[in-house]
């Protein structure tokens, strides 16, 4: 494990991977500059775990594609040879608890393939040990190429730095020392407690082997930075971290620093990769107001697609997903070939710089870089070639493109400056085909709304995708409009609460239906379509024969004035067609039972009074002729049963609505609702409907059945809601009544819990036969024949 500083990858050697191995491809980020500090060197979390052990990142033609790169510029020095052209005779290994999979030895094996098979045999990232044998040896990047003796001893595994290097010849020899190392690294995974250097704990770690340059404590995150420093056990000190790729000072040590630049460079980072790639290419076609965008972009981390946000000028302008096909990034890195973008985007005329940034999949984001592109726009062409003014209107006549865009563009219209218009140029024009060279589809028709008078009409054609508007054209236009004629033919009452109209009216600047507005007392009240049939009209006027107008609209009684306005088409004056008085007969109200239904007797308590049973009617009533409320009430079997009410506003339901309630008894009722006239104060009935009041049942408890000598005692309570009568109770010993009782005596406890009344209670003694038999009470419901509830059963003996 070597102390020497490593120099830079060159900027000759990028220049050649664009070069020579991808056309418009830059393999890798750029590498930090030789005096570049190194600032995000983190003792204690040089790699993480997953990516230590993660052997999918590339497979054996990627590797043998990033030596061919990164070797580019190697030719070989007498005695040396190239690592993209090195080989050898490899022996098989079978597979063990560090190896998990066996090694298939092969004859004149290429390093790719070693570097990838033990790779696969051992689960070490092969990024790991490529970065490895450059940190140990400079392999990957030398210009000259490596004598067999420094192949022997690739990666320094069995050559101690404080031996003079010597190194112990069973671990000589290229795949040797790549399979060994690899080994080791998963032995110092394997048993964490057997070395000096620990995950989870602050380690004392040495500068440089010459102890005199000092230790420092750091606190080792994880497993993969732990096996680095067992490794290679010395940290760098400030002046190497301040030297970049250079050298620093006598305590100065590189192996781990190292290992962090050529991977960060390389593989964009060994802890959370950041996104590497390019912008190939940043273009923009003459007279288009676009940018297409190309290059590629991929997370070490994943084989996902990524996202590249690109910049306008230092402003966001497109998200895009890095997912196009791109088969020379897959063969190179080893994650798929979905990586690939290329993105229009719309920008206005002029130098504007681009940039674009690749989204790490977890978090962050590295600049792919920035190119300066000049975009160029051109002007639309046009011309208006005619305006001709027609009633309420301007009809336009032209043509228009954009010799930016094949699409039709939009055409403004302004009259008397003001924009009263857009027209798609679209239609067909095939003499400005001819002539431009463009498609035929770019001419324009349309009529514009203008009132009567001289106007200036001016057309401006809209450039895309952005850019001046040249005006194409203005005319200067009189506009005529004629007025609606039409007639009044009747105005009547043929029934209470309603006017019927009658007449015929027409625009002579349309063929359109003209509607008609109806104002009664001063107040428009309806809108009317003429568009029914008048074959007079037709022959009178020649125009045609669906322009007349019969209709009924409801009036309130009383006399009243009807107005009649002709709206003109052309948004022109609305001619007055004149005015009726009508005499509009009084209208009864009317109104319907929504529902009526029986409400049975409920309990009260805690405060509350029993309610006995009663009938519920809801419904709605209203007056035509006017706005007052109208009154109705509530009549049960003929005889009124509820006071004069007032009907209440009921939300959305364009009616009055009332509820009306009666105390009634159970059983079958017929419930009416009468409704007066707020003027004449007629009396009409909106409906009647038979009802049932269901029966509630009586009920009761027994406190207490006792015996004596020829003596049964009954004690308890009973209650029927359809009655505020005292019930009765029945007593039955065996299958003999032997007596009544009336519930009628003071059970305050009842009426608290009940809201029935205190009266309800019962306490009576009966003769009864000597023996051992059942006693039974019965309320007796009311009215009779409702049915007579059990209030409990209890078997005694009668002394």
């Amino acid at each position: 494990m070597i102390l020497s500083a490593r120099r830079p990858i060159g900027v000759s050697l990028a220049l050649a991977l664009c070069a020579g191995v991808l056309a418009g491809f830059q393999l890798l980020v750029a590498p930090v500059a030789h005096s570049a500090a190194v600032t995000d060197f983190d003792p204690g979390y040089i790699i993480s775990d997953a990516v230590m052990y993660d052997t999918g990142t590339m497979s054996s033609s990627s590797v043998q594609t990033f030596l061919d790169a990164k070797g580019a510029y190697c030719s070989p020095a007498s005695g040396s040879t190239c690592i993209k052209s090195y080989r050898e005779t490899t022996p098989s290994r079978t597979a063990d608890s560090l190896c998990p999979r066996s090694y298939a030895g092969a004859s004149n094996e290429s390093a790719a393939s070693i570097i990838y098979k033990v790779s696969v045999a051992c689960g070490i990232n092969p990024q790991v040990l490529l970065v490895t044998l450059q940190k140990e040896q400079g392999l990957i990047t030398s210009t000259a190429g490596k004598t067999s003796y420094t192949y022997s001893r690739a990666l320094g595994f069995g050559c101690p730095d404080n031996v003079g290097g010597w190194c112990d010849p069973t671990y000589a020899g290229f795949a040797n020392q790549v399979y060994s190392a690899a080994k080791q690294l998963k032995r110092y995974a394997a048993n964490p407690t057997s070395y000096s250097y620990r995950a989870s704990r602050t380690n004392t770690v040495q500068y440089h082997p010459n102890t005199a340059c000092g230790t420092s404590g750091v606190y080792i995150e994880n497993q993969a930075t732990a096996s680095l420093y067992n490794y290679t056990p010395y940290r760098p000190n400030a002046a190497a971290l301040a030297a970049g790729y250079g050298s620093g000072d006598s305590c100065s040590s590189y192996g781990n620093r190292n290992f962090h630049l050529y991977f960060s460079a390389w593989f964009g980072g060994p802890v959370n990769r950041t996104p590497v790639g390019v912008i190939d290419s940043v273009t923009s076609d003459a007279g288009t107001g676009t940018v297409s965008v190309r290059g590629w972009a991929l997370d070490p981390d994943t084989t996902a697609s990524i996202n590249v946000h690109v910049y306008v000028d230092g402003v966001a302008v497109r998200a895009t997903k890095a997912s196009t096909s791109r088969p020379d990034v897959g063969a190179v890195y080893g994650l798929g070939n979905a990586h690939g973008f290329d993105t229009t985007i719309t920008t206005s005329t002029g130098t504007h710089t681009v940039c674009a940034y690749a989204l790490d999949s977890t978090s962050g984001n590295s600049s792919l870089g920035c190119t300066t592109v000049s975009v160029t726009n051109l002007t639309p062409k046009g011309t208006l070639d005619s305006a001709t003014g027609t009633p309420g209107g301007i009809a336009v006549r032209g043509w228009a493109f954009d010799p930016d865009t094949s699409e039709a563009i939009d055409v403004h219209m302004y009259v008397d400056g003001k924009s009263v218009k857009s027209v798609k140029a679209s239609s067909s024009r095939s003499d400005v085909g001819r002539a431009y060279g463009v498609s035929s589809n770019h001419g324009f028709s349309a009529t514009v709304p203008a009132s009567d008078g001289k106007h200036t009409v001016c057309a401006y054609a809209i450039n895309v995708p952005s850019g001046g508007n040249p005006l194409i054209g203005c005319k200067t236009v009189t506009v005529t409009n004629l007025p609606p004629k039409g007639n009044i033919d009747a105005v009547t009452s043929p029934a209470p609460g309603s006017v019927k109209v009658r007449g015929w009216v027409f625009d002579p600047d349309s063929s359109d239906a003209v509607s008609v507005h109806v104002y009664v007392d001063g107040k428009r009240t309806s809108i009317i379509t003429a568009n029914s049939p008048r074959s007079d009209v037709a022959r009178a006027y020649g125009v045609g024969s669906s322009h007349g107008f019969d209709a009924t609209i409801p009036v309130t009684r009383g006399d009243h004035s009807v107005c009649f306005y002709a709206i003109d088409t052309s948004r022109g004056a609305n001619p007055y067609l004149g005015c009726r008085t009508v005499t509009v007969a009084n209208s009864l109200p009317t109104g319907a039972v929504s529902s009526a239904e029986g409400v049975p007797a409920m309990v009260g308590g805690g405060g509350t009074a029993a309610q006995g049973s009663s009938l519920k009617v809801v419904g709605w009533a209203s007056d035509f002729d006017t706005t007052a409320k109208v009154d109705v009430w509530l009549q049960v079997d003929g005889v009124t049963q509820s006071a004069v009410q007032t009907t209440t506003e009921v939300a959305g339901a364009g009616t009055t609505g009332f509820t009306l309630t009666a105390p009634v008894s159970q059983g079958d009722h017929q419930a009416c609702v009468l409704a007066r006239d707020p003027d004449t104060r007629d009396v009409v009935e909106l409906g009647c409907n038979d009802v049932e009041v269901p029966n509630t049942a009586a009920t009761g408890v027994v406190d207490s059945i006792t015996t004596g000598s020829g003596t049964v005692s009954v004690r308890g309570w009973a209650f029927d809601l359809d009655t505020t009568s005292a019930v009765d109770v029945h007593v039955y010993v065996g299958s003999s009544l032997v007596g009544s009782v009336k519930a009628d005596a003071s059970r305050t406890d009842v009426d608290k819990a009940y809201g029935v009344g205190a009266n309800h209670g019962f306490s009576k003694t009966f003769a009864a036969s000597k023996g051992t038999a059942q006693v039974c009470l019965y309320v007796i419901g009311s009215p009779r024949g409702t049915g007579n509830p059990t209030l409990g059963c209890e078997t005694v003996t009668v002394s």
